[in-house]
């Protein structure tokens, strides 16, 4: 029998974790031909989040959590939670329901076609029409500049064979982004539209600074235009400066000097603020590599339920470093990605 894992990354969410769960339940009563899991993972909540997981866990064994010891972002918490799954392919869904459970049948049917990753693609949405605009720019942009094929309007939910979940343990990245991996690592994809629903309760915790944070991550991890284009737009200042030197020379004597200098001093104002933006870029591009080469674990986890017992051994304390629950590759990842 195969088994069908689900991922659901959560950070105050105490209002949908018990939901999440019973409709991921009535969602398997469709599927009767597979075992499951449901595997939590708690970003450090600092509401009742953590206290109704460990009632769900107490009163069913399919049921896992992972405690992290901080919050450890939007990206590393849900990538290193697929790692600790165990089933055929894992689902990923975030707990807020904005990624309707009801679609599970259709991502496991296309699943069994034979595709090793099944996108869940937002093709239309509740959330505000201004948002959703500003959204569909950026992943066009990032589509254009990209050096991998980007999926628009993808932030991480759906389904992944356990082949690709293989190959994400293999990966020596401390800053992974998910949806940039799907398309660079070239497994089989298929799309599958949805419309993606309000939040059934609390308050969402993106913010400018996490969709600052995952729009910078894809920008500097696949894209080389930003970093070109500022060396271009040097080279034809500069070109454009020695014009402006040569013509104020001939012009100098025949009283336009007042009116250069005031051309000349807009003009330098406007360079310096192209050199700080491009600096400002080519330090997003030095962050990422800094990150990226600092060999940290993706997550410390202060504690972990079910994981053990569910395979009848007795369950482990917390480690102290995520680094050693990594499991090893087997022959060869957030949760909704924002921005």
């Amino acid at each position: 029998m195969k088994k069908i894992s689900f991922l659901v990354p959560c950070f105050n969410e105490e209002e949908n974790v018990v939901p999440m769960s019973e409709a991921l339940i009535a969602q398997m009563g469709q599927l009767p031909a597979y075992d499951y899991e449901i595997v939590f993972i708690d970003n450090d909540s600092q509401d009742q989040t953590r206290r109704r997981l460990e009632e769900l866990c107490a009163g069913n064994k399919r049921i896992k959590a992972i405690f992290n010891a901080r919050n450890f972002g939007q990206f590393n918490s849900p990538f290193y939670g697929m790692l600790q799954t165990t089933g055929d392919c894992v689902i990923s869904l975030c707990a807020d329901f904005q990624d309707p459970p009801e679609m599970i049948p259709q991502l496991v049917a296309e699943w069994e076609k034979g595709y090793k990753i099944v996108c869940a693609v937002k093709k239309q949405s509740k959330e505000n029409r201004f948002v959703r605009f500003l959204r569909t720019i950026y992943y066009k942009l990032v589509r254009k500049l990209s050096s991998v094929r980007q999926i628009e309007h993808f932030t991480g939910t759906g389904l992944y064979d356990r082949s690709f979940v293989d190959v994400l343990a293999g990966l020596d990245d401390p800053a992974p982004f998910l949806r940039g991996i799907v398309a660079e690592l070239g497994f089989k994809i298929v799309e599958v539209p949805y419309e993606q629903q309000r939040r059934r309760a609390g308050k969402t915790s993106n913010n400018f600074s996490t969709l600052y944070d995952a729009a910078m991550l894809s920008f500097t991890t696949y894209t080389k235009a930003p970093i070109r284009c500022f060396t271009l737009i040097g080279l034809a200042l500069a070109a454009l400066s020695l014009l402006g030197a040569i013509v104020f020379g001939i012009l100098a004597g025949v009283g336009y000097v007042n009116f250069l200098l005031g051309v000349i001093v807009c003009v330098i104002a406007f360079l310096l603020s192209g050199a700080y933006v491009g600096i400002g870029i080519l330090g997003e591009y030095v962050l990422t590599l800094k990150t990226k080469v600092s060999h940290r674990p993706l997550v410390v986890e202060e504690r972990r339920i079910n994981f053990d017992t569910a395979e009848g051994k007795e369950e482990r304390p917390a480690e102290s470093s995520a680094a050693e629950e990594r499991p090893a590759p087997r022959g060869g990842e957030e949760g909704r990605e924002n921005a």
